[in-house]
């Protein structure tokens, strides 16, 4: 690994990156507005210009040179001096500071990126608490430039990070920079709104306050909201996510760094698709049938429910007439502890893996990063599981034959579906069965023939891990507490399995690794240094 010498201290990098980047991964902050590592290097922004150290033509003596030079365009050598403590460089960042200032309106406390906002931080720390400019401000319109996104021009920097994101990433394009000088400024290709998939992102990008989410405008200061790591359930590529969120409600999803699926970016669908978690017509409290009517029963009473309806259907047979549906959208701790809740009573039952949603086809983006055209996270895990397991396996199709077939007298689905997926016909099916329970978020056809219904907890008041389409078993951590009268899957399962206690899927993970040794660790991308991003 090279080495390089900044301000007098020696750190050592990795090959060819920037000096920009080698000094932020070594913990250092170097103000810049223009670069990010997935971008293509274009140092227009000039704030993270350095000194550097060359040779003399004539000694060959390495010395101070007078010209100042853009970190983020000068790769490491190892054995190179840089410094970015001198008055050379302050001045430099003082002035960039200062142009960038003439036209930007006062209006960080209206301003949705206040708080996390690079020119706030800078201006801090390299500005002056007074302008100099005597003329008018140079002021542009609001534009709406999308579906979902709002461009407020008189704050941009001209980074052009956005731009570069929908030529190089999404490869659609529709930004670009118009006039020059001092009137230049971001906009769209006329009749071209920004609505390509992964649009969201150059929110994200944007250093500043320019590029604004709609979704999100004028709804939360991001200093009252609490970051939780996670993993979107959108598709099964398991994008790597934060959850932020305030007074346990969800109020936006921000990508994290992974270089194993997503990179720095999600896709829009990821993004916003979060909003059935507080939908107001989720179940709520779990429920019996007794004779022709239901009625509510306490949580505390249902596992010995469970227990006694699947003991005297599994009684003369060992379970060959049970099933266990095992959704694609549980986590891999709770599906395994769900089947061996089952397979201990009926050691014959049928496990099924739930049906995996597919819309469309895949899509690939001109810079790799791919949605999925399944809907679902974590069908691998779940397969994994039931195979692990051994014993009887029936497809989904093969439960509803098998149940219309009346050969079906005890059924456990699970579901946890952010839209309506069991039909009139899975309730007809399944409908046969002496016993059913239905652990699902919202009410269906096969929930109002069920005797048990069970509330279900959405993704982001769980936790666990998923396990995306190439292999990855990745960890996502519970952000929100469930709804009142919701109890968590995972304890549930918990308590089914005949544990006491708190469920903690980490302790669940080391239970199973001892049966499949894959489930032994689990991957967590590495941290991104402040502003690096």
């Amino acid at each position: 690994m090279p080495a390089i010498t900044v301000d007098g201290k020696k750190i050592e990098c990795r090959d060819g990156i920037p000096v920009l980047q080698a000094v932020l991964e070594a913990g250092g902050d170097v103000p810049h507005y223009c670069y990010h590592p997935g971008l293509s290097i274009v140092a227009s922004c000039r704030l993270c210009l350095m000194e550097m150290k060359l040779p003399n033509p004539q000694t060959r003596e390495p010395e101070w040179v007078p010209k100042l030079f853009p970190s983020c365009q000068t790769p490491v050598k190892d054995g190179m001096e840089v410094r970015f403590d001198s008055d050379r460089v302050r001045g430099n960042q003082q002035h960039c500071m200062e142009y960038f200032l003439l036209n930007h309106p006062l209006d960080c406390p209206v301003c949705d990126k206040a708080g996390e906002c690079c020119l706030q931080d800078y201006s801090e720390k390299f500005g002056h608490a007074s302008s100099r400019m005597v003329e008018d401000k140079h002021k542009n319109p609001k534009k709406d430039i999308g579906p979902r996104t709002l461009l407020y021009q008189d704050r941009c920097v001209m980074c052009t990070r956005c731009v570069r994101f929908a030529q190089e990433i999404a490869g659609t394009g529709e930004l670009t920079v118009v006039n020059r000088g001092n009137r230049a400024e971001i906009d769209v290709f006329p009749g071209v709104p920004l609505a390509n998939p992964l649009q969201g992102n150059v929110v994200d990008l944007c250093p500043v306050g320019c590029l604004l989410d709609k979704d999100f405008l004028f709804k939360q200061r991001v200093w009252f909201l609490n970051s939780t790591p996670s993993v979107c359930p959108g598709c099964s590529r398991g994008c790597t996510i934060r959850i932020d969120q305030n007074e346990n409600r969800v109020h936006r999803l921000k990508p994290r760094f992974n270089e194993k699926v997503n990179a720095w970016w999600v896709c829009d669908e990821g993004r916003f698709g979060w909003k059935y978690v507080h939908a107001a017509d989720r179940l709520r409290r779990p429920l019996i049938r007794r004779g022709e009517q239901r009625e509510g029963i306490r949580w505390e009473e249902i596992p010995a429910t469970l227990q006694y309806q699947l003991e005297a259907h599994a009684a003369a047979d060992r379970g060959a007439a049970c099933a266990c549906v095992l959704s694609p959208m549980m986590s891999c701790e709770e599906a395994w502890l769900l089947a061996k809740f089952v397979r201990r009573l009926a050691p014959s039952a049928a496990l099924v893996p739930g049906p995996a949603p597919r819309v469309g086809d895949d899509q690939t983006f001109a810079s790799g990063f791919r949605i999925s055209a399944e809907k679902c996270p974590n069908r691998r895990g779940v397969e994994r599981v039931i195979a692990g397991l051994g014993g009887t396996r029936w497809s989904w199709d093969e439960l509803l034959a098998n149940a219309t077939a009346g050969s079906v007298k005890f059924a456990y689905v699970t579901g946890g579906y952010p839209s309506a997926l069991f039909t009139k016909e899975t309730a007809t099916a399944l409908g046969k069965a002496a016993f059913l329970a239905v652990h699902d978020l919202f009410a269906s056809p096969l929930s109002d023939v069920a005797e048990l219904l069970l509330p279900g907890a959405a993704w982001a008041e769980r936790d666990g891990a998923f396990m995306n389409d190439d292999g990855l078993l990745q960890p996502f951590e519970r952000a929100i507490p469930p709804l009142e009268g919701v109890k968590r899957d995972g304890q549930v399962f918990f308590e089914l399995f005949g544990q006491r206690g708190l469920y903690r899927a980490a302790d669940v993970r080391a239970l199973m690794a001892a049966e499949m040794p894959e489930f032994s660790q689990v991957y967590a991308p590495r941290e991104l240094p402040e502003h690096a991003h």
